[in-house]
């Protein structure tokens, strides 16, 4: 079983400041979560920095990511280091992502730049049911959504400032392993969890 924050963003992202060293310094620190997804706006660099520091360690895992701003909505695309072509629609994010054997998230369905009720008239993967800066009832109703469409919950911090790294992840019932992580997230090998008591989910 492998602990991962599923939803992180660097100085890549034009409202971030979180440095990808200090992302690799505080996974490496951490006591129990070894893996995350760095998933800046429309953006892969920062996956590609964060990547390169971890290299010198062992026991951490760099998934690769992005969060696409869609025209419907916000997606978390993970297993893919490489951004979808243009226009970014929710079926040519998902076609290019599948295409590729990655898996495509819908970001805090609930909340401003989220896709809503929208998101059951496509074809996703899971659902991010805990995002560590959405309010408790919002999470709530991405939970509803991920059981009336039958997809596995994810949680991510979606930090975007270092206090906020860690707040929430996704035990995956898998080995070190990117394309093993994304496989048990497929069947649903999932549980989300939280760090701090003032959540509630």
């Amino acid at each position: 079983m492998i602990k991962a924050d599923l939803h992180t963003h660097t100085i890549y992202s034009f409202d971030a400041s979180i440095h990808p060293k200090t992302i690799v310094d505080q996974l490496y620190a951490h006591p129990s979560i070894k893996a995350v997804a760095i998933t800046d706006h429309n953006t892969i660099e920062g996956y590609y920095k964060v990547r390169k520091l971890a290299s010198a360690y062992q026991d951490i895992l760099i998934i690769p990511g992005v969060e696409v701003s869609a025209v419907e909505g916000d997606l978390t695309v993970l297993g893919v280091a490489e951004l979808p072509p243009k226009p970014w629609t929710v079926e040519n994010v998902v076609d290019f992502t599948k295409e590729r054997g990655g898996l495509v998230v819908v970001a805090h369905p609930y909340r401003a730049y989220g896709l809503g009720d929208l998101a059951k008239n496509y074809d996703f993967d899971a659902i991010e049911v805990l995002n560590g800066i959405s309010a408790p009832h919002v999470n709530k109703m991405a939970e509803n959504l991920a059981k009336a469409m039958g997809l596995p919950g994810v949680a991510g911090s979606d930090a975007h400032r270092v206090h906020e790294l860690w707040t929430v992840y996704t035990e995956v019932q898998a080995s070190s392993d990117a394309d093993e992580i994304l496989k048990a997230i497929k069947k649903g090998l999932v549980r989300v969890a939280s760090t701090r008591k003032s959540i509630h989910f």
